[in-house]
């Protein structure tokens, strides 16, 4: 057996020894290995019992081999902290530098309740402003892109218009007809109650009417393309930002704005009018079915009726208010879209953020319409 291999079978010691000046000193010697320490079981316990004394001065460079799982026992004996007083080997330091690395930072003072809710304030009007900031960006870049592409028709991006019209407004024509119907029943039903309790069954017309064409039916079609195309034009350009397709484009010269969000934009501006009008005509079949039930009033009562108590306007501020939602939508959605960054967590997000902005911004326009035609309209 040769003097290294009789060095790495020697035992792990751990000693205190007086130093030429009297200072104790603690003694390290042998192989510190796994297999070593598995015999001396007590001996993290003396080093932590001698790692008290924070002024003790440790002498290492006895250690013939030290691995990792030794040198993090005696780290962890230490405190997770490095004695100043210490004589190592370099080859053997570099391990508890790591360790050192590796530590937990020290804890951050507590801070009061006001300046938490004052950094949360300022974060989010921040955030809100940045974001405010990038819409407005987004809305100058379609100007522009508008602008060329009157100087240039031929470069009008008529496939992804038209791909995106059936998308959001044909394949949508379904669940739009079945909900705005189920609400022209529920609204027709609740306000015949009421009406019987007073003798005014035949206002029912007035109240439908008013109610649907001017304010409930392009409401609910523009939440339901919000909660529905909306959300599928942020999770599609979500998608290309994953898979490097925005990248790709990117590299080949060809514009995102020209070729991803002024289709959708257009597109929706175009179709909410006519999903509007749809489900206003579902809800007002449903209300008519509802009336005809309840209050006896028979169809061509309700038609006959109609064009008297809804003035022409009504409807003009409907399909106006729907070519403002669907615009609002779709940049929500591309504002969104383009925000995803590279992973699945930040597609989730980012695509319930913008469903939840964009029916918060359809909900706050429709307020401000309703406050600028107040009196116009009105029978």
């Amino acid at each position: 057996m040769t003097d290294i291999e009789s060095s790495l079978d020697l035992p792990p010691t751990l000693a205190v020894v007086k130093q030429s000046d009297g200072q104790p000193c603690i003694h390290l010697s042998g192989s510190w290995n796994l297999h070593s320490l598995a015999a001396v079981p007590d001996l993290q316990q003396k080093i932590r019992g001698n790692a008290v004394n924070k002024t003790m001065q440790w002498d290492m460079r006895s250690i013939d081999v030290l691995d990792s799982a030794a040198a993090l026992l005696i780290w962890q004996a230490w405190g997770e902290q490095i004695p100043a007083p210490l004589q190592i080997k370099p080859e053997h330091r570099r391990l508890f530098d790591r360790w050192q690395a590796q530590s937990l930072p020290a804890s951050e003072p507590a801070v009061s309740a006001f300046s938490l809710f004052f950094n949360s304030m300022q974060q989010l009007i921040f955030g809100f402003w940045g974001q405010l900031l990038d819409l407005l960006t987004l809305s100058g870049q379609l100007v522009v892109d508008l602008g060329y592409l009157l100087s240039h028709p031929r470069d009008i991006p008529k496939a992804e218009i038209s791909i995106t019209i059936y998308e959001a407004g044909v394949r949508a024509l379904g669940i739009t007809a079945l909900v705005g119907f189920l609400i022209g029943i529920v609204l027709s039903y609740l306000s015949a109650l009421q009406l019987k309790t007073f003798g005014a069954e035949f206002y029912i017309i007035d109240i439908l009417g008013l109610s649907i064409i001017r304010e409930l039916g392009p409401l609910l079609a523009a939440i339901l393309v919000a909660g529905r195309s909306g959300s599928a034009i942020t999770a599609q350009l979500g998608i290309m930002r994953v898979t490097e397709e925005l990248d790709a484009l990117s590299a080949m010269g060809i514009s995102h704005s020209l070729r991803l969000i002024l289709p959708k934009v257009t597109a929706l501006t175009i179709v909410m009018p006519l999903l509007s009008a749809w489900t206003s005509a579902s809800a007002l079949v449903g209300g008519m079915f509802s009336a005809q039930n309840t209050l006896d009033i028979s169809y061509q009562q309700f038609l006959g009726k109609l064009p008297d108590v809804v003035p022409l306007v009504n409807v003009f501020i409907g399909l106006g208010k729907s070519a403002v939602f669907g615009l609002m939508i779709a940049l929500i959605a591309c504002h969104f879209g383009f925000r995803i960054k590279p992973n699945t967590e930040s597609l989730g997000s980012e695509t319930t953020n913008s469903v939840v902005a964009a029916i918060t911004v359809v909900i706050m326009i429709d307020a401000m319409f309703a406050i600028l035609f107040m009196g116009v309209g009105m029978p």
